[in-house]
C-alpha cells in the first residue's frame, strides 16, 4: 500500500509544474486582454493629449474634416474619429494625424491614403526646402489596433513614443 501512495504522489508532483504553468499563462492572457480592451476605449483626444504633453503642438493649426478630405482623401464620416495638426505655413512640413478607424480592416486603405500624401509632400519639398524634405523622409506611419498615427516632425520619435504609451 505504501508504494502505491508514493507512486501516486510522484504522478501528482509531475503534474504540478504543468498546472502552475497553465495557471500562469492563463493569468498573463487575461491580463493582456484587459489591457487591449482598455486601449480600445481610449479616445483620439486622449491620444492627442499624450502627444501634446511630449511635443508642443500649440503652434500648429488644427485640421477639420474638410482638411482631412482635401489632404488625405479620407472622409471623416468613414472613420470613428481623428485628430489632425498641420504646420502653420506652407514652408513647414510638420503634420500629426491620429485616426481611429471603425473597423481594423480600414487600416490598409487609410495607410494607402497617407502614403499618397507623403509622396505629394516629398515632391513638393524635395527641391524647395531640403531641411523639411528630410523630416518627410523620416515620417512615421504606425498602426496599433484601430488607431493609426502619421507624423512628420523633427520630434517624430517623441510623438511615436507618446502614441505607444497612450495605447498601452
Amino acid at each position: 500500500m505504501r508504494q502505491v501512495w508514493k507512486k501516486d504522489r510522484t504522478i501528482n508532483c509531475t503534474l504540478l509544474p504543468a498546472f502552475i504553468a497553465f495557471a500562469l499563462m492563463s493569468a498573463v492572457v487575461a491580463g493582456c486582454s484587459g489591457k487591449a480592451e482598455e486601449a480600445r476605449n481610449i479616445t483620439v483626444q486622449e491620444v492627442g493629449e499624450k502627444i501634446s504633453q511630449a511635443v508642443p503642438l500649440d503652434e500648429m493649426k488644427r485640421g477639420d474634416g474638410d482638411k482631412l478630405q482635401k489632404l488625405y482623401h479620407i472622409n471623416a464620416e468613414e472613420v470613428e474619429d481623428f485628430l489632425l495638426y498641420l504646420a502653420p505655413s506652407n514652408v513647414k512640413a510638420d503634420e500629426v494625424l491620429v485616426v481611429k478607424v471603425k473597423d481594423a480592416n480600414q487600416a490598409e486603405e487609410i495607410n494607402d491614403s497617407i502614403m499618397k500624401r507623403v509622396d505629394a509632400q516629398e515632391k513638393k519639398f524635395r527641391d524647395y526646402l531640403p531641411d523639411e524634405y528630410a523630416f518627410i523622409e523620416n515620417h512615421i506611419v504606425k498602426t496599433k489596433g484601430n488607431y493609426i498615427l502619421f507624423a512628420v516632425s523633427p520630434d517624430v520619435d517623441q510623438i511615436e513614443t507618446a502614441f505607444d504609451k497612450a495605447l498601452k
